[in-house]
């Protein structure tokens, strides 16, 4: 297999909010190279709907938001992270505006802030129901304006390159390993620093709202290069995906709920009242444990939103995806509801970073889904999830600004791979596609039955025992065999649901978006921290 060399100042890897943001800040101090696996407009960025949140409102003000994001987050927020959230977002969203990001305005001009579970005020600015993608539609505009940015499609990243350096006491990151999958070429990328953007891990599970490239790359690479890895156990579920379920699964935006839409049982009766004060407007881990225990009760296999109350005429404009999307199912949203069920929907752990960005690795930054800011803790606040991509991607880049000239240099006779020392063979037949489909389907199928919304003790010893035994089947595939796309996804699934069930075993206790039958209690004296692991 061909191997190419490159040599950049700044690696960025993903094609998100987080990253293409970034990339737009460094591009004026250095040349700047941004990796994406698939077509640089696809990314979770590009599939959110409901919008971001920030202090934008006259009736809003940031204690209420602070406080919002706290109770959300179950007790293990970081109170310094949420501060910087919601003191940092409101800048961060005009800077958006200032790249060409157009969101829905109300009287007099002003932004239409929407309200999603959780929030007890309007604090949300949205583009209809594509929110996601007004905002990635407009930076990539200007990435593809700034002459100093380079993006290469269709490079999915294998490991990072790890070197010593006499000015450090342990390995620094200096770039990474790729697989052009289209040439099937491997691509040295030589970096002084590298951000990791590279979204979250949805396809480890059946029903997800996640793309098919959300394998959980950016989340492996660093595990296994020995990063400090939290709260990977904090699985959100999207409460409200359309029913039966795609692939990925078409998602229900939760501002209809923030609009009025109520959630009731196939016969037509509500039922959140009995599980929250909030109602249809509980934070996210709330309602899809009541929707779970709904259907398992009652041996149903969905609920339904009724969005009758709704002005027919406003939800053809402000929810015009998503009408469209529930009509081309063959489902009368207007007339019938919309049949919906939970979905694997965000991550709330990842590679823990500090207040910039940085992680345990030298060289080595992270934000958006891959990262663990300590913003979201054991649940994320709806459409906090934009916001903090922004936010923490621009303190990453300064961070980087500050540091570059004094990064130490790193010759290539010292580079050596990531902590897994993947050096795939130049000549060995390629793996049998079909035998990797099998196993990645039956790894998405063991996480939903055994580490979805319900646990226990039995069976997350059964998923992990399970995929130990997947991991052994590939490993010397691994080792000997010529990397594709398939074979490297499938091991990063793999090591990103042993991580999150190794974390799940560790919490025995039951918060946030962490519900087990064994422990169903919260243990603050015990478990009022952060699941902080590293490899083994």
């Amino acid at each position: 297999m061909t191997e190419v060399e490159i040599e950049t100042a700044v690696l960025v890897v993903g094609s998100g909010i987080a990253g293409l943001s970034f990339a737009l800040k460094m591009a004026a101090v250095g040349d700047v190279l941004l990796l994406t696996k698939k077509e640089r407009a696809e990314s979770n960025t590009n599939h959110a709907q409901g919008g971001i949140a920030a202090v934008l409102g006259a009736d809003d003000d940031p204690e209420h938001h602070v406080r919002d994001t706290l109770v959300a987050g179950a007790g293990l927020c970081h109170q310094w992270a949420v501060d910087t959230l919601v003191r940092e977002g409101p800048q961060r969203v005009r800077e958006l505006v200032e790249w060409g990001t157009v969101f829905d305005l109300g009287e007099g001009g002003l932004l239409a802030l929407g309200r999603e579970g959780g929030h007890s005020r309007r604090r949300i600015a949205h583009a209809g129901d594509r929110t996601g993608r007004a905002i990635e539609s407009a930076l990539l505009e200007a990435v593809a304006a700034a002459p100093r940015i380079t993006v290469l499609e269709d490079h999915l990243a294998l490991d990072l390159l790890l070197a010593e350096s006499p000015a450090t006491d342990h390995p620094v990151c200096r770039g990474l390993l790729a697989l052009d999958h289209r040439r099937e070429h491997l691509v040295r990328v030589r970096a002084q620093a590298t951000l990791l953007a590279a979204g979250g891990c949805g396809q480890v599970y059946r029903h997800t709202t996640n793309p098919p490239i959300a394998t959980g790359d950016g989340i492996a690479m660093a595990y296994r290069a020995g990063a400090r890895m939290a709260n990977m156990e904090f699985i959100q579920f999207h409460p409200t995906a359309l029913h039966p379920s795609s692939d990925p699964a078409f998602l229900i935006s939760e501002a209809l709920r923030g609009e009025g839409a109520i959630l009731r049982r196939i016969d037509g009766e509500p039922f959140m009242e009995r599980h929250h004060p909030l109602g249809s407007l509980a934070p996210r881990d709330v309602v899809a444990l009541a929707i779970d225990r709904e259907l398992k009760e009652r041996g149903e296999s969905h609920v339904v939103l009724d969005i009758s109350a709704l002005p027919a005429e406003a939800l053809e404009v402000r929810f015009a995806n998503t009408i469209a999307g529930v009509r081309a199912r063959g489902i009368d949203p207007l007339a019938n509801g919309i049949p919906v069920v939970p979905a694997a929907h965000y991550v709330c752990g990842g590679v823990l970073t500090d207040g910039d960005g940085a992680t345990s690795i030298p060289g080595l930054y992270a934000a958006g889904e891959v990262a663990c800011t300590g913003v979201h803790g054991a649940n994320r606040l709806a459409s906090n999830s934009l916001l903090e991509a922004v936010v923490f991607s621009h303190r990453a880049a300064e961070a980087f600004k500050r540091s570059l000239p004094g990064m130490p240099v790193v010759t290539g006779g010292e580079w050596v791979a990531g902590a897994s020392e993947t050096g795939p063979g130049r000549d060995a037949p390629l793996p049998v596609p079909a035998d990797l489909l099998r196993d990645r389907q039956r790894l998405r199928d063991l996480m939903w039955e055994w580490a979805g919304i319900v646990r226990s003790d039995d069976r997350l010893a059964r998923a992990d025992e399970e995929l130990a035994a997947l991991k052994t089947r590939h490993e010397d595939r691994w080792r000997r065999t010529r990397w594709t796309a398939d074979s490297a996804e499938l091991r990063n699934l793999i090591e990103t649901a042993a991580l999150i069930v190794r974390c799940a075993r560790l919490r025995r206790e039951s918060r946030g978006l962490h519900y087990t039958l064994d422990h169903p209690y919260r243990d603050n004296e015990r478990f009022l921290r952060d699941t902080v692991v590293r490899i083994r």
